[in-house]
């Protein structure tokens, strides 16, 4: 009999997965993506201009940039607004999420443009951050074919699909994709970044309640493997409409 988890999900099994594009009207990019209970609307708004720092350091090209929030009816307890400063935990996603996505385009190729990704959490039930990683990239190829369509630039400057997914050790269980409740019983807690390349942008990795050895790691390291692939598949797929050549 196949072991299952309190959902009913096998160990290594993503939650049901929802990719609902254009789900705006203004940006140029919108997504709503659904993993399990956790809903994140991830948009792409266009900027033609560049930050004054890469304007000052000489640096040519664009910049992807990135926002994170939870709304306050996104979990059990009422989650406060960040109105003057921006949280620990909050920059630290926003920065993962920017780093992850910016691995995905050659900036040189976006021309003096800054793309604003914006990630919302309207829904959390663990992997948010994750879940906005797979959605604004979906959100981020929207915008960079529409800006190709227009003929604002040449070819797309997508260089990798990317995706994200989480990996846990709870109660001496492998699980892929935790949810809230596992999430918050978990060992062992690692969230993986990866292209369709098969390479890592980001490994975050942290022993909650114990530690981990070299075995465990690359066991870790290949569940999470295979479920960003699958991830890869279900992205490509809800994308299949675009045709945009990537950049070399």
């Amino acid at each position: 009999m196949k072991a299952t988890r309190t959902d009913g999900r096998g160990f290594h099994e993503l939650r049901p997965i929802t990719i609902t594009r254009n789900f705006l009207k203004n940006p140029e990019g919108s997504v709503l993506i659904e993993m399990g209970e956790t809903k994140v609307i991830c948009t792409v708004l266009v900027e033609e201009k560049v930050p004054n720092w890469m304007k000052n350091a000489g640096v040519t090209g664009g910049w992807v940039t990135a926002e994170y929030g939870m709304i306050p009816g996104s979990t059990n307890t009422r989650i406060g607004r960040e109105k003057s400063r921006t949280g620990g935990r909050t920059m630290e996603i926003q920065r993962l999420i920017g780093r992850s996505l910016r691995a995905a385009v050659n900036l040189e190729k976006l021309g003096e443009r800054t793309l604003w990704i914006d990630c919302d959490v309207i829904a959390a039930d663990g992997g948010t951050r994750t879940a906005a990683i797979t959605g604004a990239f979906t959100a981020l190829s929207d915008a960079l074919n529409k800006l190709t369509q227009k003929g604002l630039l040449k070819t797309s400057p997508i260089k990798n699909s990317v995706a994200a997914v989480s990996v846990g050790i709870v109660g001496g269980k492998l699980l892929l994709d935790l949810n809230y409740e596992e999430d918050s019983q978990a060992e062992v807690d690692m969230n993986l970044v990866m292209t369709d390349k098969g390479e890592f942008i980001e490994v975050q990795a942290t022993g909650e309640r114990g530690t981990i050895g070299v075995k465990k790691l690359q066991e870790m390291l290949d569940i999470g493997a295979s479920g960003i692939r699958k991830l890869l598949e279900i992205q490509q797929r809800s994308l299949q409409k675009l045709k945009v050549k990537k950049s070399k």
